[in-house]
């Protein structure tokens, strides 16, 4: 799904506040502290809880997996002040037969801040810009306005209404579905509250046709 300029390690994005780059070994203790909040366990309905330091690697190794095979993009949220330090993850990748979609997280500390509405429209420019796709899927807990307006700050749609498992919670979870295709995307690139900066020779790519 993604291209070779992705699979690498050194592949990053950067906004006016953050820089998104690959998760890596060094980001476990911070991933099990922040992902180790039940709030948020709650709230996203996918980590487990207690989430362990072996929940935390597997978690990076997956992802890095995932990266480096294309068929997903998932990134450590930092500040552009602390490149080193994770405060949450976002990410892109679809399940067989099923479209894209986009998943994200921040540790409860940094909530509030609009850090997440900034690295999801980072993402869905990179995505929409390195790859031919024409949609983006999204779905949330109902439970959840937080993320809803997320999306919709991020030019999303309502979808509708559905039930997905999470055995993490022990079965299905009602939540609402969400869409945004390329052509809306395309009349949204004024954003400026992203600030996205495409890094690396291949710049050019970062301006769909």
């Amino acid at each position: 799904m993604f291209p070779d300029l992705t699979r690498d390690d050194v592949f990053r994005l950067e906004t006016r506040r953050l820089w998104l780059r690959w998760p890596r070994a060094a980001d476990v203790t911070a991933l099990v502290q922040l992902a180790g909040d039940k709030v948020l366990a709650e709230m996203t309905g996918v980590m487990p809880h207690p989430y362990s330091p072996a929940d935390g690697t597997g978690d990076v190794l997956k992802a890095r997996a995932g990266n480096a095979e294309g068929q997903s993009l998932a990134l450590a949220i930092t500040a552009r002040a602390k490149p080193g330090t994770l405060i949450g993850m976002v990410g892109i990748s679809a399940e067989p037969g099923s479209a894209p979609s986009i998943v994200y997280w921040l540790g409860t500390p940094h909530w509030g801040q609009g850090f997440a509405t900034e690295a999801a429209r980072a993402l869905i420019d990179a995505y929409f810009a390195y790859t031919p796709a024409r949609d983006l899927t999204a779905w949330v807990r109902v439970t959840n306005p937080e993320s809803r307006r997320v999306l919709e700050k991020c030019g999303f749609a309502a979808a509708g209404s559905s039930l997905k498992g999470f055995p993490a919670r022990g079965g299905l979870l009602p939540g609402d579905d969400f869409v945004l295709d390329r052509r809306k995307w395309k009349s949204l690139k004024s954003w400026s509250a992203s600030g996205y900066v495409p890094h690396g020779p291949e710049e050019a790519l970062a301006t769909p046709g």
